[in-house]
């Protein structure tokens, strides 16, 4: 069974930074682990981030326009196909680590059949490593128009602003009915020291459930995306989400 943590925001939230936190504190916690990045953000930021430029997506596979590592076999079936699909666009980051790029989603009412075989094939991926991370496009939403999987937490990235927070609320809202009852909360990114009381009376004003707090971190470049004082932000409140438990 695989352990799946989506996050989830507006472009710009820092959703991408804190992806490869997530990613690096977890591949610290469980060395063993084999984990799937799933970038499910039209961006393709996280792609980017590692300096990868990814052609292959999924979408690739929906539209036939896929260009193939090697030949294709013969004598699938159509779900063979697109399964043998999904593995050949799979980028292998380290011994551990895949990342697989979505791109465009067709949406649920469209009734063709490679809708389902898209979302059957995803399934079967997914259900092959340990944890897998979803960068997701705004919401649950258009992460659920692809597969249909539950998502045992979901984090919502906000900026300490008015503006932020109340979208951050009606992402809460948009997501809820795709989160399945699961772990569904807000991370709250780039916060000083001195606006903590700030940033307290406004989320008890739009009645958030936070899960974690992110300090600013001035020494963060703008395209580096990599950030220590994130990850052992992480740490802090690692132990409220509904992952697996690092051992003493």
């Amino acid at each position: 069974m695989s352990f799946k943590l989506a996050l989830t925001g507006k472009s710009g939230s820092g959703k991408t930074t804190i992806t490869k936190a997530f990613l690096r504190v977890l591949r610290e916690y469980f060395p063993e682990k084999s984990i799937l990045l799933f970038d499910n953000d039209l961006t393709g930021e996280l792609g980017h981030s590692f300096g990868l430029d990814i052609r292959n997506t999924i979408y690739g596979i929906r539209s036939g326009k896929h260009e193939y590592k090697t030949g294709i076999p013969e004598g699938m079936s159509k779900q063979e196909y697109v399964e043998w699909a999904m593995e050949d666009i799979v980028v292998s980051l380290d011994e551990n680590v895949d990342i697989i790029v979505s791109w465009f989603v067709g949406s649920k009412d469209c009734r063709c059949p490679i809708t389902g075989q898209i979302n059957d094939a995803v399934l079967k991926l997914i259900d092959r490593y340990d944890i897998v991370i979803f960068d997701c496009e705004f919401d649950l939403k258009y992460l659920n128009q692809l597969v249909d999987t539950d998502i045992d937490t979901t984090l919502i990235v906000a900026a300490p602003t008015d503006e932020s927070v109340h979208l951050a609320k009606r992402i809460e809202e948009f997501s809820a009915k795709y989160a399945a009852g699961n772990q569904l909360g807000v991370v709250i990114n780039n916060i000083e020291n001195a606006n903590l009381a700030s940033v307290h009376d406004l989320l008890k004003r739009f009645d958030l459930d936070v899960l974690g707090v992110i300090p600013y971190d001035e020494c963060l470049q703008p395209m580096e995306r990599e950030s220590e004082t994130i990850q052992e932000a992480i740490k802090q409140f690692y132990f409220r989400l509904n992952l697996p438990q690092a051992r003493d």
